[in-house]
């Protein structure tokens, strides 16, 4: 019988996943992942083009129709993540998909076809499989044809794959860097050590300050990820972490009040019972520096005989757990930040001198013989890393004459030097084992944390909900009251997050890059949410809506210039905004457009700020300044429209920003009581006093937001600075 028609391949299988490019199913392990379509898409045109090149105008055109207006860009970066996500894969460690900065994506992992068993083909997946010949009705020659051809197939696929691996392992050269946080926790985080693959880092964290914390402990985090894992329960004054080379351990060096606890510890990287190494008299944090050798044998750590001693670098064999001395020069007063080279051949170290406060950095053979000094410098070093050629090093160094710490690199041939382009007040730089990625601990820009407060019991603390040594605001409550989304800067740029309604599993949904982002409202239905952005270098802002389970923001076309601060309707029809700051009036008047885009609807004749329907449907509130340089919050008819007024009888805001409706009345924070969140009933026009939410705190930040049930009310406030843990990648 003659064969039936022949149709390609159309099953991919890479690592534990199997992607069906007819059916369009992912799965993994033989477990089917969500996936959404677009992302799906992405996945199949860089499957059948596995090693190649993808644009990004290629992945346009396949994914948006030529009428389609979004923006592009932003949702292509949605999809990728999306992808990203879903495979576990890593854009700075990527195994499946490689970035090729503004040009597009590669396949780099090894990817084998096979037919699909929905496919109409008579191809076997294997040769054990191949059915008889008068089933197929090929002959013995032409069915052993087809088994060739398909082993052949599959050892390319190994082959190919492998040479492309090793091919594409590589990283673009970038003209600048950008530093990013890994960690914005509140309190402090303390030196930073990579996995042996780059993809998590141990350090030392102080805790949320309010659990009264008194000292660090050891973490782990995922690059990319906000889960935590907690290492120690035993709050220190210094803990300094270092990886093992396999991955399986961690070792820190604890400086303790309680002397007889300082000491060298290894704890399982998973979790697990720690283990003391060695006591210590290590005091300051320079002294809790360690460092693991590649081969696994050694760890480098300082200590002196006494707690008054001068520091001496040691060598600790994990083999007998003896320690040896490093070869003293005697130019040293105190031996510090030891780092071996990532080959382990070097060991790195920097030196106080005697003669006075300037500092020199030695470099020693791995078994701790004959220091060679590279280079003098005048200051204080707070770190040092070794560069993935082993022929540079960089330093934290804190220089006269300069009010805080810079990041210098050491060539090693000539002792020559270069300040480089990032790193605001660094410490403790550490560089990862492939050279591609340096984090470091800076001093955060300061935090507005998010706090809930139960409006049932006032009697009860407020909770701090969502901590982050960054900038967080205008949280909103989700209609189902499940889900919180803000504006945040934790992850670098101005984005809209999101959260479970305790605080957990945060999200980032959006990657816009922008110089600024915020003021995100939910969708009645609670599927999409619409926010303002304002694009770095330009001067309008303008309103996207994205939806929460794809991920990819579309802007709202709209005929009004300059549209921010958005809202939705109660019923989803419309969204209000501000706009038209860039008139020559200049003002910022109320609009509605409908919420799928097009011509807008002046509601107001003033200038006015974050409108808000009523629950009825009837009008729109807003904030506004009159004639006396109060703000007040004033109302708008809207039928007909044309109509506004102030809303009698409540007192001026203290912020234009800082206010809400519920169906009686406005939650708020007057003029007059700068950090007091006060009620405004609309039928009594009483106002009441509810909570000192400024209490303790600096001041009160941006945005208000009452949960569905009335229980529970969202405000932030600025509090105190701290230490945040900053990513590099890409470095070279």
């Amino acid at each position: 019988m003659p064969v039936g028609r022949q149709s390609l391949p159309t099953v991919s299988r890479f690592g534990p996943f199997e992607a069906d490019l007819q059916t369009l199913e992912l799965r993994k392990n033989g477990v089917r992942l969500r996936l959404p379509g677009q992302s799906f898409q992405i996945l199949k045109m860089l499957l059948e083009r596995s090693g190649q090149l993808v644009t990004r105008e290629e992945l346009q055109k396949a994914l948006w129709p030529s009428d389609t207006f979004v923006d592009f860009d932003h949702g292509l970066n949605a999809a990728v993540n999306r992808l990203r996500e879903v495979l576990g894969d890593l854009a700075g460690d990527p195994h499946y998909i490689e970035t090729l900065p503004r040009r597009g994506y590669r396949f780099i992992g090894t990817v084998c076809f096979e037919p699909s068993a929905s496919s109409d083909t008579s191809y076997p997946s294997s040769p054990s499989l191949l059915p008889s010949d008068q089933a197929t009705g090929l002959t013995p020659r032409r069915a052993w044809k087809k088994i060739l051809a398909w082993g052949l197939l599959g050892g390319t696929c190994v082959l190919a794959g492998a040479v492309a691996y090793l091919r594409l392992r590589h990283y673009p050269d970038l003209q600048s860097f950008t530093a990013v946080p890994i960690t914005t926790l509140p309190g402090s985080e303390i030196f930073p050590a990579f996995s042996p693959n780059g993809s998590q880092i141990a350090f030392g964290w102080t805790g949320d300050p309010a659990s009264e914390s008194t000292g660090y402990d050891v973490y782990v985090k995922a690059v990319g990820s906000e889960q935590l894992l907690r290492l120690t329960s035993q709050p220190s004054d210094w803990v300094s972490p270092a990886w093992s080379p396999d991955g399986g351990q961690i070792a820190f060096h604890r400086v303790s009040k309680t002397k007889a606890d300082s000491g060298v510890y290894v704890v399982p990287a998973r979790g697990g019972p720690e283990r003391k190494l060695r006591s210590t008299h290590a005091s300051t944090a320079l002294s809790a520096a360690i460092s693991w050798s590649s081969d696994g044998q050694l760890i480098a750590f300082t200590d002196s005989p006494s707690p008054q001693g001068h520091r001496r670098l040691q060598l600790l064999s994990l083999q007998t757990l003896d320690t040896t001395q490093i070869q003293h020069d005697e130019k040293c007063q105190d031996e510090i930040l030891p780092a071996f080279s990532h080959d382990g051949k070097q060991l790195a170290y920097a030196c106080f001198l005697s003669s006075g406060a300037d500092y020199l950095v030695s470099i020693a053979s791995l078994q701790g013989v004959a220091p060679r000094i590279v280079r003098t410098f005048a200051g204080w070093p707070f770190g040092i890393a070794w560069t993935g050629d082993d022929k540079r090093l960089v330093l934290a160094q804190g220089q006269f004459g300069v009010d805080h710490n810079v990041l210098i690199e050491l060539k090693l041939a000539d002792a020559s030097i270069r300040k480089l382009p990032f790193g605001e007040n660094p410490e403790y730089p550490v560089i990862s084992a492939k050279g591609d990625r340096i984090a470091y601990s800076n001093l955060s820009e300061g935090s507005n944390n998010i706090w809930r407060l139960d409006l049932t019991q006032h009697q009860t603390p407020p909770v701090r909900l969502i901590s982050s040594t960054r900038q967080q605001f205008c949280p909103q409550y989700s209609p189902d009251g499940k889900h919180i989304a803000f504006g945040s800067t934790r992850g670098g740029s101005t984005e809209i997050w999101m959260s479970d309604a305790d605080g957990n599993n945060l999200v980032q949904l959006t990657r816009l890059g922008n110089s600024a982002t915020g003021t995100p409202s939910w969708s009645p239905d609670g599927k999409k949410i619409v926010f303002d952005s304002r694009q770095s270098g330009h001067a309008n802002a303008n309103i996207y809506v994205i939806d929460i389970s794809e991920r990819v923001a579309r802007k709202v076309v709209t005929n009004v210039a300059e549209a921010s601060t958005p809202s939705w309707s109660h019923d989803g029809e419309w969204i209000y905004f501000i706009g038209n700051s860039t008139s020559a009036q200049g003002i910022e008047r109320i609009y509605r457009c409908p919420a799928t885009g097009g011509d807008a609807m002046a509601l107001s004749m003033m200038s006015g700020y974050l409108p808000l329907e009523s629950f009825d449907g009837k009008m729109v509130y807003f904030a506004a300044g009159n004639i006396a340089g109060k703000t007040v919050l004033e109302s708008a008819s809207l039928n007909p429209t044309g109509t506004e007024s102030k809303v009698e009888g409540m007192p001026p805001l203290a912020l234009a920003a800082n206010w809400t409706i519920n169906r009686n009345g406005v939650y708020f924070i007057p003029e007059q009581f700068p950090k007091t969140l006060s009620y405004f009933d609309f039928a009594t026009k009483e106002v009441r006093q509810i909570y000192e939410v400024g209490k303790g705190h600096n001041s009160y930040s941006m945005g208000l937001s009452v949960s569905p049930d009335g229980r529970y009310l969202l405000y932030n406030v600025a509090e105190p600075s701290g230490k945040d843990i900053m990513l590099v990648d890409h470095f070279h």
